[in-house]
């Protein structure tokens, strides 16, 4: 089972059930950076187009991810890209993507920054791009035709308290109308997890202090092959195909000692297939049909004692999703620089899971924990918009999506209105108005009947009445001179779901369980200032002031209606030597007040990280050494002080690491972006 804990500026999310807590606010921090003096951004049918080349210049980047960082607004956190204080979605030349996050971020830093030609930013995807919320449409140089064979290698050590390494070795090539690439990556390693538990929990009348120590130690590797075609019939009449495949296996061994005595042993593995195929035509029809197949089993261990009960328990677990996605659009320009966008998608998904418990002891079954389960659900989404550019000031792009999602329990519609409108008052001032919406599904997983144990004391709990989260979010963005950046938002999440933790009333056990809010509410203003010396020192400052909301009116037998002010600090430092060789040193730290996640208080967070790279070889080879949360200090420790519940979850292990990295470019490497898969609702 999938769980989150806290250890920094965001989540860590791992394999195994014993750590469980949810989405942390400070994940959505806005960040911005711009080079240069003169406006760098123009404004066209709602979009903002930076030009890349000129951004960069005399920037510390040699990679696709890198320069996207660069662009105002966006911020990355282990791994992870927002922008206006969302997960932003990134497509290349227009094709949206299906890879995993993961396989997303290592294909981009194998595409030079020398192959970027420019990108568009929309704070509101319309509809015809199939994703919703902030997006970047990252343009590439077209190839000049030929024969070209390019590639990448790379090698990365990480060093907590473990090691683990990552292999990556990408290949493209074209020729004449026929291009093909492929990527092949590896990781394995070990890691660790130290929380300490202190709690007070209240059951009749009678309080039972709480107080355990749990280490958990895991290994795991995995491995990822993507391979892709791209068949030109004609100018503009494309035909793709993409094979993708993933598998790893997981192994974590777990000790708790103190009030609870266990010892937990879960293996699992995870398989998963993804086949797509895209046409492209000259008359703006674009259809295609993708399938997956994903596969997880797992066997649990499970030895428990806590004061006279006992659980000796053996689980055996499967999840195996089969899911169909089926679309058709078109686009058509007509009179007085109109555009029109239509078009239709189908998506239908089967979950054969099961969850089935025997007694370590005796061997016997019993049904009352066991589950099995068989649920099907699809979604129709209709779509129509349009874009329009009234003058050289003012431009504008809206679309208008209906949906409707189908399970055992729901059968509901659902609305998606997006616009984006930008002004030009001046040259290098704009304004800038989005509307976005979006949905969030719950995880197959969690749908399921089904109870889980940890030990004695914590269970999770699954919930088949979870339905979709709606969310509307709202931007106004002022540029001043093209690169001060200053944001008003607005987000606001109905029904948004989320796992929390609760101390039973009536039995001694913790319970962890996801439940729809009835509503999460940020409302919040940015300011950026980049500055620069020469150049040798590039920087930028981000403030951050927002009030949060979270209300709950039936979690278990109470409810709740909390909110808080809180604050982010932002400052990233980049030094170029000026001289040979190259050698880049930069410095960010990061510091966020204390927030709220349910009825979860949040400490005080602060990060500082530094990295110093060599590239060499005429830009084709790199060595990165990277420190992160070098004074210690990100992890954060979750407490509940809420009516009678009282927990405090302390994690204690190291959060200080080192990076070694190695990349090697040949052949002018440039990665073709390839589909992605969406594995988001698996566990």
């Amino acid at each position: 089972m999938t769980f989150f804990v806290f250890t920094g500026k965001a989540q860590i999310q791992v394999n195994d059930s014993l750590f469980l807590f949810m989405d942390s606010i400070y994940a959505e921090l806005p960040e911005v950076m711009i080079s240069g003096e003169r406006p760098i951004v123009k404004s066209e049918n709602g979009k903002l187009i930076y030009d890349m080349p000129r951004l960069i210049t005399n920037l510390p980047v040699n990679n696709a991810y890198d320069a996207i960082k660069e662009l105002p607004g966006i911020v990355e956190q282990n791994e992870s890209l927002t922008l206006a204080g969302s997960n932003v979605n990134v497509i290349i030349n227009g094709k949206v993507s299906t890879l995993t996050q993961e396989q997303f971020n290592a294909l981009l830093k194998t595409i030079p920054v020398s192959r970027i030609q420019k990108a568009e930013v929309m704070y509101s995807a319309p509809a015809r791009y199939q994703v919703r919320g902030p997006m970047i449409n990252l343009i590439l140089k077209r190839n000049e035709g030929g024969s070209e064979l390019q590639g990448e290698i790379f090698s990365l050590w990480h060093q907590k308290h473990y090691g683990k390494i990552t292999e990556r070795a990408s290949l493209f090539y074209t020729h004449a109308r026929i291009s093909t690439d492929l990527l092949y990556s590896y990781s394995h390693g070990k890691s660790i997890m130290r929380m300490e538990k202190d709690a007070l929990h209240h059951v009749n009348g009678i309080i039972f202090p709480i107080n355990t120590t749990d280490i958990v130690r895991y290994n795991s590797n995995s491995h990822n092959i993507r391979w892709g075609t791209d068949f030109s019939i004609s100018e503009n009449n494309t035909l793709s195909f993409v094979y993708t495949t993933q598998f790893s296996n997981n192994h974590n061994h777990s000790e708790k000692s103190g009030t609870e005595f266990s010892q937990n042993k879960k293996s699992s593995e995870n398989n998963l297939q993804n086949v797509k195929l895209d046409y492209h035509s000259p008359s703006g029809i674009n259809a295609g049909a993708e399938f997956t197949f994903y596969k997880s089993p797992g066997v649990q261990n499970l030895y428990s004692i806590l004061n006279q009960d006992t659980v000796y328990a053996r689980y055996e677990d499967k999840q195996r999703i089969n899911k169909w996605k089926f679309y058709i659009t078109n686009e058509q320009a007509l009179q007085n620089n109109w555009q029109l966008n239509y078009g239709i998608n189908y998506t239908t998904s089967v979950d054969n899971s099961f969850q089935y418990y025997f007694d370590a002891g005796t061997g016997a079954y019993d049904p009352d924990k066991s589950m099995k389960s068989r649920r099907k659900e699809y979604t129709i989404n209709g779509f129509t918009g349009f874009s329009k550019g009234f003058n050289e000031k003012l431009s504008m792009d809206a679309s208008f999506a209906a949906e409707l999602y189908h399970t055992d329990i729901w059968n509901e519609w659902m609305f998606y209105p997006t616009f984006n409108m930008n002004y030009v008052p001046i040259p290098g001032q704009m304004i800038q108005l989005s509307l976005s919406s979006d949905k969030s599904y719950p995880s197959y997983w969690e749908m399921n009947n089904t109870i889980g144990y940890i030990g004695v004391y914590s269970e999770i709990h699954g919930n088949p009445e979870l339905k979709p989260s709606p969310g509307y979010k709202t931007n106004l963005t002022y540029i001043m001179k093209g690169k001060y950046v200053f944001t008003a938002f607005f987000n606001y999440d109905k029904d948004y779901a989320v796992q929390t933790l609760y101390q039973s009333q009536d039995r001694l056990v913790e319970m962890y369980k996801t439940f729809n809010f009835d509503y999460r509410r940020q409302l919040g203003l940015q300011a950026t200032v980049p500055y620069k010396i020469k150049n040798w020192l590039n920087s930028r400052v981000t403030l951050i002031g927002m009030h949060i909301r979270q209300k709950n009116s039936n979690f278990w037998d109470t409810s709740f209606d909390r909110s808080k002010y809180s604050a982010i600090g932002v400052m990233n430092n980049t030094v170029t030597f000026p001289i040979k060789p190259d050698i880049r040193l930069n410095i960010s730290c990061f510091y966020q007040s204390g927030a709220i996640q349910g009825i979860y208080d949040l400490d005080p967070s602060f990060n500082l990280d530094a990295s110093l790279s060599w590239t060499f070889a005429r830009q084709k080879a790199q060595f990165t050494l990277k420190g992160m949360d070098l004074f210690e200090t990100s992890a954060i420790n979750p407490k509940i002080r809420f009516e009678n519940q009282n927990v405090t979850n302390r994690f204690t292990q190291t959060t200080r690491g080192f990076e070694l990295s190695f990349s090697y470019k040949f052949g002018n490497y440039k990665d073709k972006k390839r589909e992605d898969v969406d594995t988001s609702r698996f566990k």
